[in-house]
């Protein structure tokens, strides 16, 4: 099914997560495929779908930083960049809080969080809170933009959520941060140089 980014298709597709089902939307960098975090048998249909390895672990998106707060540790200086970078193209690694996530998304004690700068990811995240966020493609293979191409090259997803074509500067940069240094473990639309406090 294809829905189109408005009321009526943010209601359907996040009623379809609920249910346990999968979805592909749009995001500030690129299309992403997602699932309720919390939810086991959907986040294996994601690593199948992505035919990704079960070592790597999955992002999620979230709603806002209280949300985060919810699931994860964040320290003072942590929040200040959040903060300044949140909504956008920063993916943080922090230590995760909730048990729950660690068992649904076999993770160990980090998880990797955001916040995009998408009206649409936002308006779907505002009704569910949390989001299993990865880019909608096979692993290895190029992130999409363009939504006749990501619909044409994903398969065995419930709902598309069509927000046209997306112009960005590639996907989210990932860091961590430890004793208040940034470590870059993905370099993307955002440069080492462009995070400060």
């Amino acid at each position: 099914m294809k829905v189109e980014c408005n009321e009526e298709g943010i209601k359907k597709t996040s009623q379809i997560i609920k249910e346990g089902g999968i979805v592909v939307f749009p995001t500030d960098t690129v299309y992403g495929i997602g699932c309720n975090p919390y939810n086991e048998n959907a986040v294996k249909k994601i690593y199948e779908i992505k035919s990704r390895e079960k070592t790597k672990s999955l992002p999620v998106l979230a709603s806002s930083i209280e949300i985060v707060k919810q699931i994860t540790v964040i320290d003072e200086f942590t929040e200040k960049i959040v903060k300044k970078y949140w909504p956008g193209p920063l993916t943080l690694i922090l230590k995760l809080r909730d048990k729950n996530l660690k068992k649904s998304l076999n993770l160990e004690d980090k998880i990797a969080v955001r916040i995009p700068n998408s009206v649409c990811t936002l308006k779907l995240l505002n009704k569910c809170n949390l989001l299993v966020g990865t880019s909608a493609n096979v692993s290895g293979d190029s992130s999409f933009t363009n939504p006749q191409e990501c619909m044409k090259n994903v398969k065995n997803y419930d709902v598309f959520v069509d927000g046209g074509t997306i112009t960005s500067k590639g996907e989210s940069t990932i860091i961590e941060i430890e004793n208040e240094k940034i470590h870059v473990i993905r370099e993307g639309a955002l440069k080492k140089e462009d995070i400060v406090i």
